[in-house]
């Protein structure tokens, strides 16, 4: 795991975490836009460092590595914890564990509510079957980046990410995601943002959003009509920071 650093020392902290098989860097437009007003520290998930292999075990070692982090460097509050979809879920852990405190906690697309066996193996292999043809620089692979998946001007970043994943942590990656669930309602004064879209591959994180607001209800949704998963933070970042921006100034 790797940390990055951005933004004034002396500012209030956010911490991003990025998604499955997503470069850290692909938050780059959200470190612009929160970089004057937040010290912001991008995480780089394990089983997806760029300059060496990783193993990723579960959403909860990675929640205590992420707080571990913190607390050797003396701090045990953050304004701002922010991850998209599997990050939305290590943040969720970090937020539930309450070692650290967090005044905002914002999700992404998080799964929240576990997904069915079957889920689990068709994800598995799909994701497997991206990564390895990725390693391979198959064609129509890479010739699909751009327009399901990334800007290409993160494509790099992605194949040396891909590169150093092992099919082992991709394995863990998913299942540990999709067995994440919001089984203890705690108490805790944090505010709450969950954004989703409504196409095909939202459907977990609709119901995510609509457990949360059960067990929550003064926790805010914001829902994307017809926009796919993270496509608003990824190929929209100006409307994403927009709205998060407006949430984080509501008091």
């Amino acid at each position: 795991m790797n940390f990055y650093e951005f933004g004034d020392e002396t500012n209030p902290i956010m911490v991003l975490i990025h998604g499955v098989i997503q470069p850290w860097n692909s938050m780059m437009e959200e470190i612009e836009y929160f970089r004057g007003d937040y010290h912001i520290y991008a995480v780089e998930l394990n089983g997806h460092t760029q300059d060496k292999s990783t193993a990723f075990k579960s959403l909860e070692a990675e929640a205590k590595e992420i707080e571990e982090f913190f607390f050797q460097k003396g701090i045990n509050q953050v304004e701002v914890l922010c991850g998209f979809s599997m990050g939305g879920a290590i943040a969720h852990v970090v937020w539930k564990n309450q070692r650290l405190k967090v005044r905002n906690l914002i999700m992404d697309g998080a799964p929240l509510v576990p997904y069915p066996k079957m889920m689990d193996t068709f994800m598995t292999k799909n994701y497997l079957d991206i990564i390895h043809k990725s390693k391979a620089r198959d064609a129509k692979t890479l010739e699909n980046f751009e327009k399901n998946f990334l800007p290409k001007k993160y494509l790099d970043s992605y194949l040396k990410l891909a590169d150093n994943m092992s099919d082992e942590s991709l394995r863990n990656i998913v299942h540990s995601a999709s067995t994440s669930a919001l089984y203890t309602i705690i108490k805790n004064d944090s505010r709450i943002l969950y954004l989703h879209g409504t196409k095909m591959n939202e459907i977990y994180s609709k119901k995510s959003a609509k457990l949360l607001k059960k067990a929550y209800p003064e926790a805010e949704i914001i829902c994307y009509n017809g926009k796919a998963h993270l496509e608003c933070a990824i190929y929209e970042p100006q409307v994403w920071c927009k709205d998060v921006r407006a949430f984080l100034e509501e008091r």
